[in-house]
């Protein structure tokens, strides 16, 4: 269930990232009206906002995938603590009659 939560974080994250990326990278023409400098500044405003979100779903992926890391590691380990159930109760003795 984590592994499943922090790859679609990690997707997020990654989609975030692109669609931030490709937002700042527009080869679109400015227009020539004095209302360009202020829709300019929310496009910036938006996209580092994007990016800040894309950063936060990567980091909480990262945590996620960290601690599912240690769950699959404590449980190999408590199964390794375990003994075998045959190793509970001894075979019996044989004994010649």
């Amino acid at each position: 269930m984590n592994t499943k939560l922090a790859l679609s974080a990690l997707t997020a994250a990654l989609m975030l990232t692109a669609c931030a990326k490709q937002e700042t990278a527009s080869t679109e023409p400015a227009p020539a009206t004095t209302e360009a400098a202020p829709a300019a500044g929310a496009a910036a405003d938006s996209a580092a906002a994007s990016a800040n979100s894309a950063t936060n779903a990567a980091d909480a992926a990262t945590t996620a995938a960290g601690q599912a890391q240690d769950a699959a590691s404590a449980a190999g380990n408590a199964a390794a603590a375990a003994p075998p159930p045959d190793a509970a109760t001894p075979p019996p003795a044989d004994t010649k009659k």
